[in-house]
C-alpha cells in the first residue's frame, strides 16, 4: 500500500489551520503530521517531523514564511520537504521572494480545495506550481525592468535554441502539454527538455527554471500566453 502525502501546515491564524487540517485530511493519500504558528515552528517541525510537504504562510510573526522557506530548502536535513506557499497576497515582492527561497509552488488561499489538493500532490511528486495570476504578475514585473538590472546567467549560453524556448515556455507558465501542443512535441519529448534544463542550469525543480529565465532576461512581454495556461507539469 502506498504511503500517504505526509503534510505540514504552518498559518498563524489557528482556525485557518484546522481548516486545512481538514481538508487534508478528508482527501485520499493525504494526511497531516503536524502544523506551526510561526515561521520558527515550521523550521523546526519540519525537522522533526520531515513532511513532503509544509503547506507554508507567508505574514507570521517573527520569522515568516519566506524565511522559513529558506531555512528548510536549504538545509540538507529537510532538502527533501517541499514547501508550497498559501497566502491571500499576490504581491510581486512575496511571490518573487518565495521562488527565491527555494518554494516548490504558490497559490493564493482563495485557490479552491480541489487545486490546493491538487496541488499538494503536484508539488510532492517533484513538479512546481504556480498560479497562472502569479505567473502573469511575475511576467510583467520582470519586463518593466530595464536590461541592464537583471543578471545574465552564462548558462544559458550553453542552452540551445530549442532548449531556450522551452525554458521561455516554462516561464511563462505552461505546462508540458501546453509546450507539447505549441512546439508540436511529444509529452516524452518535452520532459527529455526539461530534464536537461534542469542539469544545464543546475536547477533543483521547475521553479528554479522560472527564476532563471527571468533573471537572465529571457522573458519578454511580447510573447504569447498560453490559453488557460498553469504552472504544473
Amino acid at each position: 500500500m502506498t504511503e500517504p502525502i505526509r503534510v505540514l501546515v504552518a498559518d498563524d491564524q489557528s482556525l485557518l489551520r484546522g481548516s486545512f487540517r481538514v481538508l487534508v485530511d478528508t482527501a485520499p493519500g493525504l494526511t497531516t503530521v503536524g502544523e506551526a504558528g510561526t515561521g520558527a515552528e515550521a523550521v523546526e517541525n519540519t525537522l522533526r517531523l520531515r513532511p513532503d510537504v509544509v503547506l507554508m504562510d507567508i505574514r507570521m510573526p517573527g520569522m515568516d514564511g519566506i524565511e522559513a522557506t529558506r531555512h528548510i530548502a536549504g538545509s540538507p536535513e529537510t532538502a527533501g520537504t517541499r514547501v508550497l506557499v498559501l497566502t491571500t497576497f499576490d504581491l510581486d515582492e512575496y511571490v518573487y521572494g518565495a521562488l527565491r527561497a527555494g518554494a516548490a509552488g504558490f497559490l493564493l488561499k482563495d485557490t479552491s480545495p480541489e487545486v490546493l489538493l491538487a496541488g499538494i500532490r503536484t508539488v510532492a511528486a517533484g513538479e512546481s506550481l504556480l498560479a497562472p495570476s502569479v505567473t502573469r504578475r511575475l511576467i510583467a514585473e520582470f519586463a518593466r525592468l530595464p536590461r541592464a538590472h537583471r543578471a545574465v546567467s552564462s548558462s544559458l549560453e550553453e542552452l540551445t535554441e530549442r532548449e531556450r524556448e522551452v525554458l521561455l515556455l516554462v516561464a511563462r507558465g505552461f505546462s508540458n502539454a501546453d509546450i507539447a501542443a505549441y512546439l508540436c512535441l511529444s509529452n516524452g519529448t518535452v520532459k527529455t527538455y526539461i530534464g536537461r534544463l534542469l542539469t544545464k542550469l543546475r536547477a533543483r525543480d521547475r521553479a528554479q527554471l522560472v527564476i532563471s529565465a527571468y533573471e537572465s532576461g529571457l522573458v519578454h512581454a511580447a510573447r504569447p500566453d498560453p490559453a488557460g495556461g498553469g504552472g504544473g507539469g
